[in-house]
């Protein structure tokens, strides 16, 4: 935005408060953050110990149901390939471009129905709309087992995406609720390594099923029927004990609430705001590191494809099914400890983020090029190579932390987001496309365009870096703005009182392009 344009747009605004104040209001509660009220006026004292007590409550109170949850969605949608293993593709006579149809489907409804669920979780109380997404996603996992054809599967796999378009962006924004910005960065890598912990519990559950003898159930069906009663049971947890914000948590008491909404203060996003504002939607839009961040979500995601193709190219290897169940849980091993080293050391390396990040592409990028040169006969250097290439995913959990971390206003923020995971969409929905049968048993051709992406995928993180560090630099060396420094609500006191407070532009539910104070993380 340039000087120029901010300029007016201060005019605009100074002119809106001279206008209010004739009344002795500032700014409506529907335009500010809904963590305004607790915090307008009040004195709050805060010290490291009471801040580290109520992050604790936190952490003990939403986090296990975040991570518990996604470990449930990764499980369920990585069903396919295990079921791929189990007989699904013999038993509803699926050939090999229908069954790269249904990785497809999966991402191309959760691409179609992004944005409306962003817009549904601002309008609507976060915990209960994710409860009911999952709800009917468990539901429709258990009806997989009654498909008996590709085009059932189709469907099923359809309503799967377009519910699970709600988990994601709706953990991407309780975390920006809950937590300071260096302490999103862990948590997003904790619950975003669930993934790894999915596939290996799911390796134990296929494991288990392959050895489920009933005269009128297949092994693949107990195992879409187990997880989906899994996932049922996850839907009832949510719904009673997931706050919706820290602004009615249940297990904080009123003032507990005040001093999270004030433990964030640093973050310059407040918590949340139900109100759409168009303006910050159209800033989203015209945003350069929106962009940056779909393309490098786009690309870090066309080799996800593995997700459904791992167990089919370890059998290829030569391993029998029973080998090839256990095997995967390596792969949630590798993961689990990528995704955690990773974070841990981008929360404890000032402005490192984008650095660690593009340093776990280089194991990734060896193991593509080990498993396109070795020997085919060496089937244990093939199954390393094939493990190192899962070691990237460390990037793109970091980079939902910091995208929601350099991002400002609610609507912006549900935008950007949406904008982002419908880029990961995207790269999720043409990367099954590469696995054609006729590039097998090497499939040198979609391993080569794994390793292209790969190789960009770093140099976008490290261009965003500098961009943001470039305003950064910009932003320190112009004059103070005051244009948002004398705001104020009117809310109404225990006595029922109407009165004015005044309100931090923290929470004013600016974006951070108004927000002349607020600073991107790097």
């Amino acid at each position: 935005m340039s000087s120029e344009g901010r300029s007016e747009k201060s005019i605009e605004k100074a002119e809106i408060v001279d206008e209010k104040h004739a009344h002795n209001v500032s700014v409506s509660t529907k335009e500010v953050d809904t963590g305004a009220q607790l915090v307008a006026g009040a004195d709050i004292e805060l010290d490291e110990a009471e801040s580290l007590r109520i992050r604790r409550k936190i952490d003990w109170h939403i986090m296990p149901l975040m991570c518990t949850l996604y470990w449930i969605q990764f499980m369920d949608k990585t069903t396919l390939g295990s079921a791929a293993i189990l007989g699904i593709n013999e038993a509803t006579h699926l050939t090999t471009n229908q069954y790269n149809w249904l990785g497809t489907i999966f991402y191309l409804s959760y691409l179609l129905f992004e944005y409306p669920q962003n817009l549904a979780l601002q309008a609507f109380p976060v915990g209960k709309w994710m409860s009911v997404n999952i709800t009917i996603w468990g539901i429709v996992l258990c009806m997989h087992a009654a498909c008996t054809n590709f085009a059932g599967l189709f469907v099923v796999r359809f309503i799967l995406g377009a519910c699970e378009g709600a988990i994601t962006a709706g953990f991407m924004i309780v975390s920006s609720m809950f937590y300071t910005r260096k302490e999103q960065t862990l948590r997003v890598g904790y619950w975003f390594l669930m993934n790894g912990t999915a596939q290996i519990i799911s390796g134990f559950i296929s494991f288990g099923s392959l050895h489920i003898r009933t005269g009128g159930m297949e092994p693949w069906q107990w195992l879409m029927i187990i997880t989906g009663i899994l996932t049922l049971i996850c839907a009832l947890a949510y719904w009673f004990l997931f706050p919706d914000s820290p602004t009615n948590a249940w297990f904080l008491t009123m003032e507990e609430r005040a001093k999270a909404v004030q433990r964030i203060k640093e973050n310059q996003t407040g918590v949340e705001n139900k109100h759409f504002k168009k303006d910050q939607m159209i800033e989203a839009l015209t945003d350069y590191k929106t962009w940056l961040f779909a393309l490098f979500s786009a690309l870090d995601n066309i080799p996800n494809s593995l997700t459904n193709q791992r167990q089919i190219i370890v059998s290829s290897f030569g391993f029998k099914p029973l080998q090839t169940t256990l095997l995967g849980c390596v792969d949630g091993l590798v993961e689990i400890c990528t995704i955690w080293s990773g974070v841990t050391i981008a929360a404890r390396v000032k402005d490192g983020r984008a650095y660690v990040g593009a340093i776990y592409f280089m194991p990734t990028l060896l193991g593509v090029i080990l498993i396109n040169t070795l020997p085919w006969s060496d089937k244990v250097g093939l199954l390393f190579s094939q493990w190192l290439s899962g070691i990237s995913v460390t990037a793109f959990a970091m980079s939902l932390s910091w995208l929601s971390s350099v991002t400002a206003g609610h609507t912006k923020k549900i935008t950007t987001n949406a904008i982002m995971l419908s880029a990961y969409c995207i790269g999720n929905a043409a990367g099954p496309f590469m696995w054609q049968a006729k590039y097998k048993p090497r499939n040198h051709v979609p391993w080569a365009i794994i390793g292209v992406c790969y190789a960009i995928c770093p140099l976008i993180l490290l261009v965003i870096r500098y961009m943001l560090r470039q305003e950064n630099k910009r932003w320190d060396h112009e004059p103070p703005d005051q244009t948002y420094d004398d705001m104020y609500i009117e809310v109404v006191d225990k006595d029922g009182n109407s009165v004015e407070k005044k309100v931090d532009k923290e929470y004013l539910d600016l974006t951070d392009q108004q927000n002349r104070e607020f600073r991107y993380v790097l």
